[in-house]
């Protein structure tokens, strides 16, 4: 079987290094926040091309800690509206929900899965104060018309970035104002994964950022002195220590994922079976390898059996979610008929030339 990601084989490399890493934080004694948490704030902020990274606890808890965020510094409030796509992953919409807010389904773009700018005019109302971005599956949206909208209407921009680490966009900074921070989870199976649970907020504005650094630790800058109603929140020692170590090795890993990904372009040729846009250019990193076919079940149950394993991102669109019953009843056609045919062919840097082949082989005779 060809598994769809083996997190075992793609950290085997780092084993050693791990095995010293966990002898150096033991020994040194300092176990939050410390050191190690410290060196990744500051490589990673210089690698995203910001001033500020804030280690948090996990992707979820910095989208959440953004717009509190947001709130204690007087640019949002409780009830102001959030562009979001339509087809993001639920954990985008519960963020503005937790945050007291309140989610506005768009439409993506059935090409690439992202935010279509297009559709945004239509759903902003005097309530409309912030557009969450979600880099779906690896790919930038297209943040150059989206900016152009949030800078005509002075909205705050949030970018789901807990897919995209590494996606370089045309533009000069991927945090390109003050009007905007990204939030990064670094769930292992994550393209910089860690091997257990991790996020991190990045933001070019300084006051967000001192807001954060707080609100992360308790609402607290001072130990036993608190200035906001916080959280405990806290990228984990030993996790940061961990990053420090993969980190460096992020961008190649990320052009082993493009190239795997240019043979399922180029090679797969089956009229049942849609593939994703790209551009060949540095803003897809292929989290994600997602193609579209109107039969899933059948081409899924033919992959398994030829070994090979897929998975789906993801079966129920956020608005037919039992959690969400008072949406049930919207219809949104281009998201529905995205969450009924996409589906996830094995990708990561680890994949063999020979395993690829294969993949692309099954597929041409389905």
């Amino acid at each position: 079987m060809i598994p769809f990601l083996d997190l075992k084989k793609i950290n085997e490399p780092y084993e050693a290094d791990f095995q010293l890493k966990l002898k150096s934080v033991l020994n040194g004694g300092w176990y939050i926040l410390g050191k190690e948490v410290q060196l990744f704030e500051e490589s990673f902020a210089r690698y995203c091309n910001a001033n500020y990274c804030i280690g948090v606890g996990n992707g979820f808890d910095a989208l959440v800690l953004i717009f509190k965020g947001y709130i204690q510094l007087g640019k949002l409030e409780k009830g102001d509206e959030v562009i979001v796509p339509a087809n993001t992953y639920v954990a985008s919409i519960l963020a503005i929900l937790q945050a007291d807010l309140i989610p506005v389904l768009v439409e993506p773009k059935l090409e690439t899965y992202n935010l279509d700018p297009e559709l945004i005019a239509e759903k902003i109302t005097s309530k409309t104060k912030a557009i969450l971005v979600v880099h779906l599956y690896g790919q930038l949206a297209e943040m150059e018309m989206i900016n152009e909208i949030a800078e005509t209407n002075n909205f705050i921009i949030v970018e789901d970035s807990a897919q995209s680490h590494g996606a370089i966009s045309n533009l000069k900074s991927k945090i390109n104002n003050q009007q905007s921070s990204a939030a990064y989870s670094f769930y292992p199976g994550k393209n910089l994964g860690a091997l257990g649970d991790g996020g991190a907020i990045i933001t070019n504005d300084p006051k967000l950022a001192k807001v954060l650094y707080s609100l992360r630790n308790y609402g607290s800058n001072a130990k036993y002195y608190n200035d906001y109603i916080g959280f405990n929140s806290r990228l984990d020692e030993l996790q940061a220590a961990f990053l420090n170590l993969k980190l460096p090795n992020l961008d190649s890993d990320n052009n082993k994922r493009r190239a795997i990904a240019k043979r399922y372009l180029t090679e797969i040729k089956n009229d049942k079976i849609s593939l994703p846009y790209w551009n060949s250019s540095k803003n897809h990193v292929f989290h994600l390898f997602v193609i579209r076919t109107p039969n899933r079940a059948a081409l899924q149950e033919y992959l398994v059996q030829n070994n090979i394993q897929t998975m789906i991102h993801y079966p129920i669109p956020p608005h037919k979610q039992k959690a969400f019953s008072a949406w049930n009843s919207l219809s949104f056609p281009i998201t529905e008929k995205i969450h009924n045919e996409v589906l996830s062919l094995p990708m990561s840097p680890i994949l063999t030339e020979s395993e690829v082949g294969f993949i692309i082989e099954i597929l041409n005779e389905y």
